[in-house]
């Protein structure tokens, strides 16, 4: 290792103008000296623009300031990951405003990476800091968080993501933790769907499932309690709570589901404390006797047990058992049931419009609103400019609308993308074409114009569908294809370049089911709607880039 390796530390604000100068000067303090500092706004409307420019002019080989295009507001994840992007250093370390770094933060964690090459992160415990208001009553209030790990030790993947949900207390603070850049651009950094509460936890997973962790019981940050902190906010919304159910967390395990599906995560440990902690939400009563001790849980269990082989039905006590072994329960031929969906005419032909937002769009803007980054400056739309202003807002200059024929008065252009001429080669940044492709019987022509009307490093966003049905007959006549994952591959390959462009598919069973009997998503679950199975693709999605 480099004896003077340089750390890059990150702070993000958003209106921190009480707090932020602290923070950089506890920057400023560390007795390790080899560091550079971003200072990322988050469109701040206070004095901590200001604040955060005068420390950059006053140490411009040191601290350099950055913020959206357009002084744009993009939450948390997307704040860390613009300044993880500028960052230079061979360490990242993370700092909220109104946060501060102990004097020998970085001296002490660096001297535990070298003495633990092996591992990616380090961390340990905070210091959860009301004294800053140097009213001695508060400073009673103040505490080092047990991390209820046992420090001084090195963690293998996944263990403590198994701690994490059992126990949501394991998360350091952002201000508490040390790790290598490349460990941290290997895993995506942050994610950006993860504007605020559970940024962090999903950071922390993503690295905990990828390398060895050491936990250190150095105290090396402050975290700062006050009112208008994000996680109080939240908390005094509804929308977090640090051990009740809230929505917030759902959304996280919804999202550790798919992520470990997409990582192929095989550990079953892991996954059956998943399973756990979703009866949350689906079976509370049975998620608290889960959660009681060992002891009486099992003679709670045995009473039950003999209870129910007596009194509930052979097909019912079966379910529960599978349910509560973490087992998918299969009724045995002739036993399924299959209610409302035993019929020969779906219960809607409209997608599922005349019952709320139809199973295919829910994938269509997750895609695209994973994607908005890439939807700025001139954009070119089909058939109207929906998504256009709803993902661009405040980064389009420009937005075409092009539709096939006359009449259409959302449109600015009229046309056939296979014919399209007159549309100015290298016009676009971004192309949005969605559930488009199949009425095109030339696709492959289709996408060369797209590629053509692109500027270069411009971005094409096309969904299109898997298992559908094909509409009523304003869509059926014109309804040429259905896609694959593999044939999007490779037609899209042949136009852009497979080095060029992603392909994912969306879908289960369940979704593609519901789809094609009409239901919309207000009728599924997130976890049943985020569950994502390749042999069942309801939609499509592909990001092309054009080359440079």
């Amino acid at each position: 290792m480099n004896n003077n390796p340089l750390v890059s530390a990150v702070i993000i604000f958003l209106n921190g103008e009480p707090f932020l100068e602290e923070a950089i000067k506890s920057v400023l303090n560390q007795t390790y000296s080899d560091w550079e500092l971003w200072l990322v706004d988050d469109g701040s409307t206070d004095g901590s623009t200001r604040v955060a420019k005068d420390f950059a002019a006053l140490y411009p080989s040191k601290i350099f300031y950055v913020d959206h295009p357009d002084h744009a507001n993009r939450g948390m994840s997307a704040s860390r990951n613009l300044g993880i992007a500028h960052s230079r250093g061979e360490y990242l370390a993370l700092l909220d405003a109104d946060d501060v770094w102990l004097p020998t933060k970085l001296e002490k964690q660096l001297e535990l990476m070298a003495l633990h090459p092996e591992v990616g992160m380090v961390y340990g415990p905070t210091h959860y800091w009301y004294g800053w208001t140097q009213n001695p009553a508060d400073s009673k209030l103040d505490y080092v968080k047990d991390l209820r790990v046992k420090p001084g030790r090195v963690y293998s993947p996944p263990e403590l993501v198994r701690i994490l949900l059992k126990d949501g207390g394991v998360i350091p603070g952002n201000c508490s933790l040390l790790i290598k850049m490349a460990l941290t651009r290997q895993v995506g950094a942050f994610e950006e769907k993860f504007r605020s509460i559970y940024e962090d936890q999903v950071f922390f997973v993503k690295v905990c499932l990828k390398a060895p962790v050491y936990v250190s019981q150095e105290v090396v940050a402050r975290y700062r309690q006050h009112p208008d902190s994000a996680c109080h906010t939240a908390e005094v919304a509804g929308d977090y709570h640090p051990e009740k159910p809230n929505p917030s967390h759902l959304v996280f395990l919804n999202w550790l589901k798919t992520y470990l599906e997409k990582e192929q995560v095989r550990d079953k440990g892991l996954r059956q404390i998943l399973r756990v902690e979703f009866l949350k939400y689906s079976n509370l009563n049975l998620y608290k006797m889960l959660k009681l001790p060992a002891k009486l849980k099992t003679t709670i269990k045995n009473k039950a047990r003999s209870g129910a082989r007596r009194f509930v039905p052979h097909s019912l006590y079966n379910s529960l058992k599978a349910l509560y072994q973490g087992k998918n329960y299969k009724p045995v031929v002739g036993a399924v049931r299959f209610g409302d969906l035993r019929r020969l005419e779906p219960l809607n032909r409209n997608f599922g419009f005349d019952r709320g937002l139809p199973v295919d769009r829910y994938y269509v803007e997750n895609f695209l609103e994973t994607n908005s980054k890439d939807i700025f400056g001139k954009a070119l739309e089909i058939g109207d400019n929906y998504y256009t202003t709803r993902y661009g807002k405040g980064k389009i200059t420009a937005s075409e609308v092009l539709h096939v024929a006359e009449g259409n008065p959302a449109a600015t252009m009229v046309g056939d993308l296979t014919t399209a001429d007159f549309i100015p080669s290298d016009s676009f940044d971004c192309v949005i074409l969605t559930q488009t492709l199949q009425l095109i019987y030339e696709p492959k022509v289709a996408l060369q114009t797209v590629l053509r009307i692109l500027k270069p490093g411009g971005v094409l966003l096309a969904t299109f569908p898997g298992i559908t049905h094909i509409g009523d007959q304003t869509w059926a006549s014109s309804w040429y294809w259905n896609f694959t994952g593999y044939s999007a591959q490779a037609l899209f390959s042949e136009v852009f370049g497979a080095e060029n462009i992603t392909v994912e598919t969306k879908g289960n069973v369940l979704t593609a089911t519901s789809f094609l009997q009409g239901l919309a998503v207000e009728e599924l679950s997130i976890e049943e709607l985020d569950y994502n199975d390749p042999a069942y693709q309801v939609l499509i999605s592909v990001r092309a880039v054009k080359e440079r």
